[in-house]
């Protein structure tokens, strides 16, 4: 049965990937319409992400560079859309894995769960038997105690002819 979930479950990953691309996609055509969504969602993580980038490559290079230009409007817009866009897609197949891993658990538990009942049916059975051997054990030494009680008949005489 875990066999063949697992190509259903990478299907499903692979459609919701899928899926989350055109909404992306129309995230960021709407960064690229909306005024507010571009200054106040777009711009500033872009021009954060082009400092720390440039700001980096100039460390690795050896340069010690005191101020880095901001991107123009267009390209912090697009660079922006992008990260956004991206941006959902790791959340969506985030909030994917979390509920994988939910549903693992879930079900885990589940299996845990029946085991312990399990476990727990066969200890009861097992004192029921123990008591049952004892209660048998009980009457079978009361029974060789009456029989022990019983006067052994005589043996008859035998005539001699």
């Amino acid at each position: 049965m875990v066999v063949g979930a697992f190509p259903i479950a990478k299907l499903l990953y692979l459609g919701v990937r899928q899926m989350s691309k055109p909404v992306a996609n129309r995230i960021k055509a709407g960064a690229r319409r909306s005024e507010f969504f571009k200054n106040y969602v777009c711009l500033p993580p872009a021009q954060l992400y082009h400092w720390i980038e440039m700001r980096t490559k100039m460390r690795i290079m050896g340069f010690r560079a005191s101020t880095i230009k901001p991107l123009n409007e267009e390209a912090a817009a697009e660079l922006g859309a992008e990260l956004v866009g991206e941006a959902i897609i790791f959340v969506i197949g985030g909030g994917c894995m979390v509920l994988e891993y939910s549903r693992q658990a879930m079900n885990s538990r589940r299996k845990e769960d029946e085991l312990n009942e399990t476990i727990t049916s066969l200890q009861t059975q097992l004192g029921e038997l123990a008591l049952t051997t004892e209660t048998l054990d009980a009457q079978l030494r009361e029974m060789n105690r009456l029989m022990l009680s019983f006067p052994i008949p005589a043996a008859p005489a035998t005539v001699s002819k």
